[in-house]
């Protein structure tokens, strides 16, 4: 338990049985009237944003979410299977869990694993990720950097646009937050 006056963003509360992150707070002290605290927060599962008030003083329920750095190793059925590379400890996350994130994992990659109390609730993978296009339609002559865009397939099988210049079998980064496509990698070392 905590109050409001200990509110802090990242902080994870334990409303109604919902668990909610503090993304934006302020402490008002009005003239007239008690003060309160003014909060944005975000639920964890379905990233829905809502305004609160809370009373100052008042006692909220905090919740302990477990952020871990750990491997993913393979699927399993419908399960996406992670690695605690700490304890080697294997807990197996629904593919409702995984979410979009799926589409840009490779096994052996690290994300972060959120938990609460042993229930996985997110995967959160790095920001921008390498892989390498197995399928795009060839580019034409006299395709350039500032022209469209074709739809390229990616080694996990998710879809995303390219420039026009991109080639089959080459190595890009994606920005795994909304799919968009970062630039070439070249394999110079």
């Amino acid at each position: 338990m905590a109050t409001t006056n200990d509110l802090k963003n990242g902080l994870v509360l334990n409303l109604d049985g919902q668990l909610w992150t503090v993304t934006a707070f302020q402490h008002v002290k009005p003239g007239k009237g008690g003060a309160f605290v003014r909060t944005t927060l975000k639920h964890v599962l379905t990233g829905k944003v809502v305004d609160k008030t809370f009373n100052a003083g008042t006692k909220v329920e905090t919740a302990t979410v477990d952020k871990r750095g750990m491997t993913y190793l393979y699927k399993e059925g419908t399960d996406f299977i992670f690695m605690d590379g700490d304890t080697y400890d294997q807990i197996p996350v629904p593919t409702e869990t995984v979410g979009d994130a799926a589409n840009y994992m490779l096994e052996n990659q690290e994300a972060m694993v959120a938990t609460h109390e042993g229930v996985p609730l997110f995967v959160e993978l790095p920001t921008s990720v390498e892989l390498v296009i197995e399928h795009t339609d060839p580019g034409l002559q006299g395709d350039r950097s500032t022209g469209g865009t074709k739809p390229a397939r990616l080694e996990t099988g998710a879809e995303i646009q390219v420039p026009l210049f991109v080639t089959t079998g080459e190595k890009i980064k994606v920005d795994t937050r909304d799919g968009r496509y970062l630039g070439r990698i070249s394999d110079k070392s």
